[in-house]
């Protein structure tokens, strides 16, 4: 963890969001990662964890998530949410009970000063009853202690529009994943792609924009080189809005 944080310093990465939280932070308690973090310059934004429904895992949101909160507070982070329904929890049942668990762990983050988020893939775009899945997510959870934290290439791979979502639901993503779509659909550097970002960032006040973060899910080079890329593009952009 060190050693990638120094390295993504020196790229210009300064913010993150993290994954895999599991009562510790990658093997050290709080203070020892915020140790971390104050010695490379890195500050945690937010943090991604899983459901709970179909993998029962420390972190989750169904494992004593109070603690989980303490902890993400402890490190200053300001959002923590559901990262990722696996396939076997895409079921009725789990949509139906889903926004429940979601609004509960909202009003538990909220105690903290911590906003609850949820992040999307693709397959919430589809349907789910008489409207699509990511929308029953929207309208049966409480839009004050459930945000949303948007994946621009996933939105576009489902063939939706992020604009049309922000003034449907303005005010709902304080947080984005940037990162960009190659002409054969596959994830890459941003500005290498047909992702208009221009367009989206000019929305992003309606869209209640806080931080956004680069996400190089896959690489087919050196990923720091990929992660370097997209920093370049983005930190030549004059984003209006």
């Amino acid at each position: 963890m060190w050693a990638w944080a120094t390295c993504l310093g020196s790229i210009g990465y300064n913010q993150l969001e993290i994954y895999g939280y599991n009562g510790t932070f990658f093997g050290k308690t709080p203070k020892e990662f915020k140790t971390i973090l104050a010695n490379t310059g890195m500050k945690v934004i937010s943090s991604h964890h899983v459901s709970g429904y179909g993998m029962k895992i420390k972190g989750s949101l169904q494992d004593n998530w109070k603690q989980t909160v303490e902890d993400l507070a402890a490190i200053d982070s300001k959002y923590m949410g559901c990262s990722y329904l696996f396939p076997n929890e895409r079921t009725k049942e789990i949509y139906t009970a889903l926004p429940d668990l979601l609004n509960s762990c909202g009003e538990v983050s909220k105690t903290a000063g911590i906003q609850f988020i949820y992040h999307n893939h693709d397959f919430e775009f589809e349907q789910f009853g008489d409207t699509l899945a990511y929308d029953h997510l929207q309208n049966k959870t409480d839009a004050n202690l459930v945000k949303m934290e948007l994946d621009l290439y996933w939105i576009y791979k489902a063939g939706k529009d992020p604009l049309a979502y922000f003034n449907k639901y303005p005010g709902r993503f304080p947080l984005w994943h940037v990162k960009d779509m190659s002409t054969a659909g596959e994830i890459t550097e941003v500005g290498n792609g047909t992702i208009d970002f221009a367009k989206i960032f000019a929305a992003r006040k309606k869209a209640g924009l806080k931080h956004w973060f680069v996400e190089q899910d896959i690489s087919k080079g050196d990923i720091l080189e990929s992660l370097q890329s997209s920093h370049k593009f983005l930190s030549a952009q004059k984003f209006s809005g």
